[in-house]
């Protein structure tokens, strides 16, 4: 078993004053930080997926923009890699399995946002492609949600989505567990 971190898409736009603010974004970022100093720590892969939007109609996430940052709270160090993607998949047209696979990895843990969306999207790809994979889930964020008229309280959406990856896709744990 060899481990690696995924931090993804902890960038500047989710946070207050961004173009998509999340909901509870700076404490997801702080639990997000703590995971990071741990595999640091143990001097174990920490690797960034930073989207950057390709079309300007996304209206966040735009190239050359603030928003498109990754946040100062989770800033990589030089060495560490970082990927950079258009869809909410981290896999789909990036060079991550590659990279992963060149360093033997088995096992991705995941910090990041949103939870219901890019989070969500890589984890079930990871298992499909035979990995095992652990979801901090403190230490990810997401927002309301309307459908049918109807708001989906960003609590809710969180809760249900890591509910539905905690079983086959992944184990999700806490910040305090890892």
């Amino acid at each position: 078993m060899k481990q690696a971190l995924l931090v993804i898409d902890i960038q500047n736009d989710y946070f207050k004053g961004g173009l998509m603010e999340l909901v509870g974004a700076e404490k997801a970022a702080d639990n997000a930080k703590t995971v990071i100093s741990k595999f640091r720590g143990e001097k174990l892969p920490v690797i960034y997926i930073q989207h950057v939007a390709s079309r300007p109609e996304a209206g966040f996430f735009l190239p050359d923009t603030e928003g498109v940052k990754i946040n100062e709270r989770v800033k990589p160090l030089e060495d560490e890699k970082v990927i950079v993607k258009h869809f909410p998949n981290s896999f789909i047209r990036t060079g991550l399995q590659e990279h992963l696979d060149s360093l033997g990895i088995t096992d991705i843990t995941i910090v990041g946002m949103m939870t219901h969306m890019c989070v969500d999207a890589t984890v079930r790809a990871a298992r499909d492609m035979g990995y095992n994979t652990v979801v901090v889930g403190d230490a990810c964020a997401t927002r309301d949600l309307i459908i049918d008229g109807d708001t989906v309280k960003a609590e809710e959406v969180q809760k249900s989505f890591l509910a539905a990856l905690n079983h086959f896709y992944s184990t999700v744990k806490s910040t305090n567990e890892i």
